[in-house]
């Protein structure tokens, strides 16, 4: 039997990754889903065990202990990372597995199995990012400033993926991505494109 592939999605707080993995599980063959483990609180409408594991601090921290995590990090003041054994038994039954995590995990399972696709998710424009922030209504003004922010840092982290899809329509993003992964010409923006959004966020973070 092949071994599935893995797949690490990356993006911007607020760009819609969730989203766009949801229509890939939705409407493709053969993808399954790595819930990560985190210790933040649920948003509303969010459930444990179907968009988190969500677990305390000393939890978390004791599977760190016992090396149950693929990978872990720490973002925005929470931790959050992916459980190994499931990972590792899809990908021997033949099954592709999505990662969906934030670049320095992505960086992590990258170097423990170079085989994974990198793949970052970008937002239209800067300013479609911080609408989406706000529109979702689910965070303070301080919070969608530091994910701001946070974009701003993670513009430097962009330069360690393989692909990049622009997620304009959410159809469109999950087929490209599922292009990449069969290999069948999937429609990608130019690296000038890529730059151009990149600069963007940095600019619109200082107020430009």
């Amino acid at each position: 039997m092949e071994k599935g592939k893995l797949l690490i999605i990356s993006g911007f707080s607020g760009v819609g990754k969730g989203t766009v993995v949801e229509n890939m599980l939705e409407n493709f063959d053969n993808y399954k889903i790595s819930i990560s483990c985190t210790t933040r609180d649920p948003r509303p409408a969010e459930e444990d065990g179907v968009h988190y594991h969500f677990i305390s601090k000393d939890e978390f921290e004791k599977m760190i202990e016992n090396d149950e995590l693929l990978e872990h990090a720490k973002y925005v003041d929470n931790y959050y990372g992916t459980p190994k054994k499931f990972v590792e038994d899809c990908l021997k039954r033949g099954e592709n597995v999505i990662l969906e995590i934030e670049s320095e995990g992505a960086r992590k399972v990258k170097a423990k199995m170079p085989e994974a696709i990198m793949i970052f998710v970008l937002p239209p424009s800067a300013k479609h990012l911080k609408d989406r922030l706000i529109g979702r209504n689910t965070e303070d003004h301080d919070s969608i400033t530091k994910r701001l922010l946070k974009a701003v840092e993670e513009t430097d982290a962009m330069k360690h993926y393989e692909y990049f899809v622009v997620n304009d329509q959410i159809d469109d993003t999950a087929k490209n991505i599922d292009k990449i992964v069969t290999n069948t010409n999937p429609d990608l923006p130019s690296e000038d494109e890529v730059l151009n959004i990149k600069n963007e966020i940095i600019n619109f973070s200082k107020g430009e």
